[in-house]
This record gives C-alpha cells, structure tokens and sequence, in this order.
C-alpha cells in the first residue's frame, strides 16, 4: 500500500512487532533517539556564550545588537522549518524529514565556523541564523508528533521529554562551547566546527531510528475511555482544525504563556542584579540554573496534564507566572528572587511541553505535525512580545511596571483556558460542529 511506503519503514517494523504479541515493543527505544536529536538542536539556546565572546574586544568586538542578530534570526526561521517539516511528515513519516532537519541544521553551523572577522557577520547570520534555524524548526516537529502516535496512554509525559530534551541541550552544550572558545578566543567561531560535527553525528544517529506506528496500531489494554483526559474522536485536517476557535485559543494560550516567560528571560541576569542584588557572576550562575527548570517542566507539567487535565494545568501555569511577576520586583531577598524565577521558568517549558498532547487531544494525532507545527507561531509571537513588552516598560530600571503589567496579562489570560474546551466535547460543539459539517462538503 502507498500509505506504508510512507511511513519510513513503519508497517514493516510494526509487522514484526506484531508477531512477539507486543506492538509497543521498541517504542522507548524512539523515544531514545528522539531526545539524541533534541539535544543536538536544543544547543540553539546556548547562543548567549556565543554573544558574550562575540562581544570581547580581543575577538571581533559586535555590539549587543549585532551579537544577537544571528539567534534572533534563528528564531524567526524556526516557525517556518517547523511548519513545513510538519506537513511533509505527515505525508512522507518522519524519518526523511528529521534526517533532512539535522543535515540543513548541521550545516548552518559548519557555515558559522569559516567567519573570521566582524565584517563577515553576514555569514554567521547566513549560516547559523537562516540555514541551521530553518533545519531545527524541520527536525524540532517530527519527534512531537511521532512520539505522540506511539503513546497514546502517555501523550503528556512523552511530548514533555521529546521538547525535555530540547530545553536541557543548552544545559549540555553551554560548558562545552565555553572550553572550545577558550582554546582560541579571538575567533570564538571555531568552537562551531566541532560542534557542528557532534551535532551532525547526533542527529544522523537519532533519527535514523524514526518510525511511524503501523495502521491499527493500539497499546494493550488501553483505551481511550480511560485517559485522564477528554479526547476529540475526530482525526481532523489542518485545514479542518483552522476552521475551529480552539486552534485559535490554544495558539493565543501558548503565545502568553511563551511571552510571560520569555519577559524574564531576555533581562534575567540584568534584573537579578538590579533587582535581588546579585553579582554579575552569581547573577550568570542562576540563569544557567534556572535554564534546568525551563527544561524540567516541560516533562514535569506534561506529565501533571495527564493527572488534572490540559486546562487546568495551563490554568495553574499562567496564575503561578503571573503571581510570580507581581511578586518578583519586590524580592530585594536574594533567594526569593531565585525561588520565583525559577517557578516563571518552569511554567515557561512547561507550555511547550504540554501544548503538543493538548492539540493532539483537540485533533487527533493523525495530521499533528501539519496542526502543531503551525501552532508554533505562538512561540515566535510570544518570543517577539514578551521581550519587547519588558524592553519597553523597564525602561530606567522600572521593574515594578513591567513585571506588574506582565502579571496581570497572566492571570487575565487564565480566562482563556476555562472558555476552551475540546471540538465536538459538550462544552465545544457549539462552537465547532458547524466548522467540521462545512468541512465534510
């Protein structure tokens, strides 16, 4: 049949499953290979060890601006990798496209390491911002939405590892890149040359084992029925689930919640020192520590939503952000201030983590590459409002009014989560079955 042609090896491999009376056998292995990709495109957010080298006098002396234009770009480009990339692995499985995703996105990086002087900062955006962007966002999608077709009895706990390993990849990548730009530290770009071999190897390996399920695969003794969470019954087209308000809602949910957290994020060490006192060394250490509850929660959120629910989870994220903002200007305490950030970064992962099994709940799985993908314009119009919100409201060292302003837009968007509910549930049929009838002609 075409479609298994399709599936990267999937209905071969779930054949042989089959026969051992064990079709999830092996599925663990996926995830496995999924956060050995992960880690190697997660090594994006270590980009600020890059900034600050590219900064010194002794290497090629960029202003701020300048040194963050490369990450910057890399951001934007990850929406449209991510968008295409899910699209073509719902047609083609996930295999070509994540092998493809980690090539492009080793490639920009391989780029990045032949820059030699400020005046080709040009080419550091070419390759580390355009074309390793663009590969991330390709392979970033694919093992969110294999995974979730894999573990339909675990869809929180699983999304929230595959984005998990996302999220630590700076943690891993960070000390390494800082010993590479020690060994020659006027021209910081070198360090990329290795790296972008490591992560070239990585990638390869990882998702070399990327597989679809089988048709009619299914987890022994599980149902539907017994998932902690409401479950649309319809497998709908990215086309159908445009046509609803839930899509629409659960974009603008991710979008506030990226951009509570990213507030923080983009002036964290700055506000540390302004704010709690810190040193400028003890306000770099906490940021790297706050860095592991950003990964943290994306597993540890994602696996409460399948206990309590999606809504209620993001509904608990976005009132403890905002609780947290209207708190944090007046933490002059130093480890209060660490106490609340590291919530704010928590809930921060904690969305990506949760947001895939969420719309694979609201859409079905079938086409979750193609629907979550595009969903991912929250995360680059939260990356973009966030940052700017704080920017501007800071302005002077006006903490109070930023931090305030932000947390009120958190707890106000907590309303979102009680309006929206699953297509086709009780509570959103209303909204939804004139959508899905108009479809079907």
């Amino acid at each position: 049949m075409a479609t298994s042609r399709k599936t990267g090896g999937a209905a071969a491999s779930g054949a042989g499953a089959g026969t051992t009376g064990d079709p999830t056998k092996g599925r663990w292995g996926l995830v496995a290979a999924a956060l050995l990709l992960q880690f190697s495109i997660g090594a994006v957010y270590a980009w600020s060890v890059f900034s600050k080298a590219l900064q010194s006098e002794e290497a090629f002396g960029l202003t701020k601006v300048q040194a963050s234009l490369p990450f910057t770009v890399t951001i934007a480009m990850i929406f449209i990798g991510a968008y295409l990339g899910g699209r073509w692995q719902d047609k083609a499985g996930p295999r070509p496209v994540a092998l493809t995703g980690g090539v492009i996105y080793a490639i920009g990086i391989l780029m990045a390491s032949f820059v030699n002087s400020a005046d080709q900062l040009w080419l550091l955006i070419l390759g580390y911002g355009v074309i390793s962007g663009f590969g991330l966002g390709l392979a970033y999608i694919v093992p969110i939405a294999m995974l979730l077709k894999w573990f339909p009895d675990k869809r929180g706990l699983i999304t929230g590892l595959a984005v998990g390993g996302f999220g630590f990849g700076a943690v891993l990548t960070s000390p390494v890149a800082q010993a590479l730009i020690n060994r020659t530290p006027e021209r910081p770009t070198a360090a990329f040359l290795p790296l972008g071999i490591a992560y070239l190897v990585m990638s390869l390996i990882g998702a070399s084992m990327f597989r679809n399920p089988p048709q009619g695969y299914a987890v022994p003794g599980w149902t539907a029925a017994s998932a902690g969470t409401t479950r649309s019954t319809h497998e709908y087209t990215q086309q159908e689930a445009l046509r609803t308000p839930q899509w629409y809602l659960l974009t603008a949910i991710l979008m506030l919640n990226v951009a509570a957290g990213i507030a923080l994020i983009s002036q964290a060490a700055a506000a540390a020192t302004d704010i709690a006192s810190y040193s400028a060394t003890a306000a770099a250490s906490i940021v790297g520590i706050w860095a592991i509850f950003n990964g943290a929660g994306r597993v540890v959120w994602a696996a409460a939503s399948d206990k309590i629910g999606r809504m209620p989870a993001f509904a608990a994220m976005l009132g403890l952000q905002g609780l947290c903002f209207l708190l944090l200007p007046h933490a002059a305490n130093a480890a209060l201030f660490f106490i609340l950030g590291a919530v704010i970064y928590l809930c921060y992962g904690g969305g990506f983590g949760t947001m895939p099994a969420t719309a694979g709940d609201f859409f079905g799985v079938k086409f979750a590459g193609a629907i979550y993908g595009l969903m991912l314009i929250g995360w680059s119009l939260g990356g973009v409002l966030g940052p700017q919100l704080a920017a501007a409201l800071a302005s002077g060292g006006a903490y109070t009014r930023a931090y305030t302003t932000i947390g009120i837009l958190s707890l106000a968007s907590v309303a979102l989560t009680f309006i929206t509910r699953i297509p086709g549930s009780r509570e959103g049929q209303a909204a939804s079955v004139g959508d899905r009838v108009g479809a079907k002609r």
